[in-house]
């Protein structure tokens, strides 16, 4: 006969998406020392990635470090990584933030290309032992390939290599969780295929399931994002069997409540010293650089230039919603570029066919594309905004009718052709189709990591005459009739 073994409980709470919402994790740490307070049972704290966010002045200022203190001070078990942290920094960045880490980083997808072994502070799967209960713990992240690889850096396929490690640990654990930066629609796909999966908690695609999603004999649980929710799991044993089982998975709303101080008072400390790091001067200008997102403006143009003279390109394509607000006349710091340019995207090369040049530039000319917001991708801006060029200009109609605008655009005065082929700086985010979707079509894409937009920037604000060229006009209008 079996033991009663039905007084066995244990508490997974889980965060995923958090993005440096720092704000939350305060009211989430209250919140965890609460379901440590009440002693009735184990608990096991997890995330699930993108814990980190280079747009929150915290990251940014202090390279994740203001990020591995809070999961230190709330005792999280274990971790994953998102692609916010594994884009976003440098293997040598991550693993200088990481080497303070008290808790382990779970992921079976990722090596080295060079050693073909994980990151020194990485591990393929573990077994936690809480409460009676030894939980299994593989981990994975979207595999971003071709990111990744610039980078130094190998993503395998994750069905396969959560697969192998699901085999491994399923002989060794009561329960298997697997921690998927994937997003729902593979975290489906993963508990339609891989056998011997207990629990999925989920993250990428922002999904909140406030009730378990069963496929088989998994349950599929996430939490949302930035915060708002805390993901509870409650697993107990079998009546029968005495096997590990999920009982229950709910997300508890995050979004008030009262505030870890002890949270509190470390990011205040982190935020002071950021700002402190973030204040080097780095130009001084003699004019206000507005910027504007239904036309064009100087600081508009001066990220056009720098994204051509980075890339090397024939002409460059970016959207003015890039920037947040124009820069002041006076001293420049690292954070005020941070501030006005936060988004961790990348600046990329492509061979791109004249006809998606002109029809991306009759796009820019609709309200309906410069006001539309746009979420995801790495964009922290508010909306799409106008577009910006560098090494062309652009004759228009403003009374045109829409896409009839474009009377002529050139390159070095020679007109742009539908067939013709041009090599064109942009960014990344356009590669995935959002915004101006046309500019997916480049061929011969090239990523060029790891400097972001903000770094670009503060290149072209050291260059002589760079100030001086961005109020030269691109975009030039002309009635016709």
């Amino acid at each position: 006969m079996l033991p009663d073994t039905n007084q066995d409980i244990l508490t997974i709470l889980y965060t995923n998406d958090l993005h440096s919402h720092f704000g939350a994790m305060k009211r989430i740490a209250s919140m965890v020392n609460g379901f440590r307070e009440q002693e009735n049972g184990a608990l096991l704290l997890l995330d699930i990635g993108d814990h980190m966010d280079r747009a929150a002045p915290e990251t940014e200022g202090t390279m994740g470090q203001a990020n591995v203190d809070v999961l230190n001070l709330m005792r999280y078990d274990a971790i994953t990584i998102g692609n916010n942290e594994g884009l976003t920094f440098t293997p040598e960045q991550l693993g200088q933030a990481y080497a303070g880490l008290a808790c382990e980083v779970v992921c079976a997808n990722m090596l080295e290309t060079g050693t073909g072994k994980p990151p020194v502070w990485m591990k393929k799967q573990t077994v936690l032992e809480r409460g009676g209960f030894k939980i299994g713990l593989v981990g994975a992240t979207a595999a971003y390939a071709e990111f990744y690889k610039l980078l130094g850096l190998t993503v395998l396929d994750p069905l396969d290599s959560i697969a192998k490690s699901v085999n491994e640990l399923r002989s060794e654990a009561d329960l298997v969780v697997v921690m998927s930066h994937l997003g729902l629609s593979f975290d489906r796909q993963l508990a339609e295929q891989v056998p011997g999966i207990d629990l999925i908690l989920g993250g990428h695609t922002h999904h909140l399931l406030e009730e378990p999603l069963w496929i088989r004999q998994t349950a599929i649980a996430a939490a949302g994002k930035f915060g708002r929710h805390l993901g509870q799991i409650t697993i107990g044993r079998d009546e029968l069997t005495g096997a590990a089982k999920v009982i229950s998975a709910i997300c508890l709303p995050a979004e008030s409540g009262p505030e870890d101080p002890m949270v509190a008072k470390a990011l205040e400390i982190h935020k002071h010293r950021a700002v402190e790091r973030m204040a080097r001067t780095v130009a001084v200008i003699e004019e206000e650089l507005p910027i504007r997102y239904d036309a064009e403006s100087p600081f508009g143009n001066l990220l056009a230039q720098a994204v051509r003279r980075f890339t090397g390109s024939d002409l460059s394509i970016i959207n003015s919603g890039q920037l947040l607000t124009g820069l002041p006349a006076g001293e420049i710091s690292e954070g005020m570029l941070h501030e006005r340019c936060p988004s961790p995207i990348n600046p990329c090369r492509m061979n791109l066919l004249g006809k998606h040049i002109l029809y991306s530039l009759e796009e820019s000319l609709l309200a309906d594309f410069t006001d539309k917001a746009i979420f995801g991708f790495g964009f922290r801006g508010k909306q799409l905004g106008g577009i910006c060029v560098d090494g062309m200009e652009i004759i228009y109609d403003p009374e045109g009718d829409p896409f009839h605008k474009v009377i002529e655009a050139s390159v070095q005065g020679v007109p742009i052709v539908p067939e013709g082929i041009y090599s064109v700086g942009t960014l990344d985010m356009f590669t995935f189709g959002i915004g101006y979707e046309c500019l997916k079509q480049g061929s011969e894409q090239e990523f060029l990591l790891p400097e972001f937009l903000r770094d670009l920037l503060r290149m072209e604000l050291q260059t002589a005459g760079a100030v001086e060229s961005c109020f030269y006009r691109r975009w030039k209008s002309r009635t016709v009739g």
